[in-house]
This record gives structure tokens, C-alpha cells and sequence, in this order.
């Protein structure tokens, strides 16, 4: 299969990359290489003959329908977006012009090549989701693909957007698509602006850990590489017109999160006094959605797909990858926004 992998530089779309090379796809890589993607993320699969990489925005139309023409995909794996909700209160706009705009020119380019193509029943259009769609749990209770859509913040109402948009292309146009909502990623090439990055960088830095409010805020963390097993499973076998959520079955505070993290560090960078020493509490984002947790008897009982890594086990692949491979953080260490609070103009 060639699939064009939008957002292919990325920390999620990288993992996917790798994996489906590894898997003998061939795949075209489409990034715009904006602050948070990295070109060294895909630098073990750069010189396979079965990759080619477009550096190009999904807002131009013209890029697109250049890049479908030359490359002729047979599938599409759409995360190319702005996803960082801090960001998103700063500064919206972004946001509504990458998530909307840009996945409804891609929406347009991809149907205008199946339609030229003479509507192949086996083109696929997959559009990767988050479970910040569905808004905000109590203690109790989980997402699942019927749950309704109440998102909070600029992020999550521009990804609902976008599901909205690649729904209607399909019941209106035919355009056969699938869709995934998944939870919390964490794992290596994790651009330094989330929280597990974040915790890393700055307790082996001797920097406070920034906390939001008391820690209280649960997340399902899914680790990266079982991420993209999912959505190349469910490219491969999920029924068209479908959506699947996709969590990690590790349900976690995070301040457990950051005390996990410290005590991982304790063991394999020891120093005078504990990594817990350096957390601090600080004012919580506004509109910070309490619980998020996700339903996956869908993916596992229709296509057989259950994560395979733990959340002990995941964090200290993580925390080793980070303590590996510093030359890659560190050239990071002076983009926009890295090492800022952000999100706190509201």
C-alpha cells in the first residue's frame, strides 16, 4: 500500500511512519515542518526506497493536488495539526486555520484525486482524532464512539470541527473514511511541551516541575508506538464510515504522572536530593477538562486491537529514550515556546 502520511515529522505521525515502513508500505510524508515536527524523527527510514518526503501545508490546495497527481496514493493518514491546548488559548487562530481550513482542503484534494481516479473502493481517507472532543468526565464514566461532542477549549472545538467535516465528506460525497479519537500519547520524540516531556526535561535540568492546579487531572495515557499499531490496524480493517477509540487502559492523576516519572529518575540518574523536591504547583489553564477516559471494547472486540504496553513499562522506555538521545532535545531547546508557561492569557 502507499499511503501519504500528513504530519509524517511529527511525534505521532513519525511513529507511524517508522512502523509502516518496517511493515513494507510505502510511504509519502507530508509536513509543512512547522516548531513542533523534526525531520530527525524519520531519519532511520529517510534513505528507504519506499519513502519520500513533501514538504508542503495542507492549507494549499495547490501543494496538494500536486502532491496526489505525482505520488497517486491509495490511502491517507491525516494528523497533520496544531495540537497543543496551551497554545490554542494563546493563540487560536492558528489552530482554526490548520485544523478546519487545512483538513477541509485535504478533504477537497482527496476526493478530487479518488473522483479522477474513478472512485476506488478500496481508497482510504483515516483522520486521526483526540478524546478532548467529548469534554470532561466526573469520576465516573468513559468515552465511547457515541458519546457526544462537548469540547472546551480552541484545540478541542477545531478537532470537532474537523470530525464534523470529514463525517459530512463521507455521507455527502461517498468518500470512504475512517476515524479514530485516541487518548493521551507520551513516548519517545515527544516535542518538550507536554506534561511527561516537560517533567523529564526540567528534573534532570534541576528546574521546578510546573504542576497545573493540584494534579488532579486524570488522563488515559496510550503509549506512541502502540498509538500507531492502532492506526495502521484500523486502516487495514476498519469498516468504512466507522469511527474507533483508540485508548491505553492507564488511567492516571497527573501528579502520580510526575511522582512516577521522579522515582523512574531516582534509579537511573541519582542525585543529592529527590527529583519530588523540585515540583511545584502552579495556577491551573483555564477551562482544564477534569477526566478523560476511554471505551475501547469497539477496536478490540471488532478488530482484535489491545494495547501492549503498561504505563509502568512505558514510562521508563520513555524516560531511557530522553536520557539516550539528549542531542535530540537539545536542539530543540530554542524553539518557540519551549521552557514557557503558556496558555495563560485568558
Amino acid at each position: 500500500m502507499k499511503l501519504l502520511v500528513t504530519g509524517g515529522a511529527g511525534f505521532i505521525g513519525s511513529a507511524v511512519v517508522r512502523q509502516a515502513i518496517a511493515r513494507g508500505y510505502r510511504i509519502i510524508n507530508l509536513d509543512a515542518l512547522t516548531y513542533a515536527a523534526c525531520l530527525e524523527n524519520v531519519a532511520s527510514v529517510a534513505d528507504h526506497p519506499g519513502y519520500a518526503f513533501e514538504q508542503a501545508d495542507i492549507r494549499d490546495r495547490a501543494a496538494l493536488d500536486r502532491i496526489f497527481a505525482a505520488h497517486k496514493p491509495d490511502a491517507v493518514m491525516h494528523l497533520a495539526a496544531e495540537s497543543h491546548v496551551d497554545r490554542s488559548i494563546d493563540g487560536p487562530g492558528d489552530f482554526i486555520e490548520t485544523n478546519i481550513t487545512g483538513t477541509y482542503q485535504l478533504l477537497e484534494a482527496a476526493r478530487r484525486f479518488w473522483t479522477a481516479q474513478g472512485r476506488p473502493e478500496d481508497f482510504r481517507f483515516h483522520h486521526i482524532s483526540t478524546d478532548e472532543v467529548f469534554g470532561s468526565l466526573g469520576e465516573t464514566g468513559q468515552f465511547t464512539e457515541t458519546t457526544p461532542y462537548d469540547p472546551r477549549s480552541p484545540y478541542s472545538a477545531s478537532k470537532a470541527a474537523s470530525d464534523h467535516l470529514v463525517r459530512a465528506w463521507h455521507e455527502t460525497y461517498g468518500l470512504p473514511i475512517v476515524m479514530t479519537n485516541c487518548s493521551n500519547n507520551y513516548g519517545p520524540y515527544h516535542f518538550p511541551e507536554k506534561l511527561i516531556p516537560v517533567v523529564i526535561l526540567n528534573a534532570l535540568a534541576g528546574k521546578d516541575i510546573p504542576v497545573y492546579g493540584k494534579g488532579e487531572n486524570v488522563r488515559d495515557w496510550l503509549y506512541v508506538e502502540d498509538h500507531a499499531d492502532a492506526l495502521l490496524t484500523v486502516l487495514e480493517k476498519g469498516e468504512i464510515g466507522r469511527s474507533y477509540n483508540i485508548g491505553g487502559e492507564n488511567e492516571a492523576r497527573n501528579i502520580d504522572i510526575v511522582r512516577m516519572i521522579c522515582r523512574i529518575l531516582e534509579e537511573k540518574r541519582p542525585k543529592n536530593s529527590p527529583y519530588e523536591d523540585q515540583v511545584r504547583f502552579v495556577t491551573d489553564r483555564p477551562g482544564h477538562d477534569l477526566r478523560y477516559a476511554i471505551d475501547p471494547t469497539r477496536i478490540a472486540t471488532e478488530l482484535g486491537w489491545r494495547p501492549s504496553v503498561t504505563l509502568a513499562e512505558g514510562l521508563e522506555k520513555t524516560v531511557q529514550w530522553y536520557l539516550d538521545n539528549e542531542d535530540w532535545w537539545r536542539a530543540l531547546q530554542n524553539r518557540d515556546g519551549v521552557g514557557q508557561r503558556l496558555g495563560a492569557k485568558a
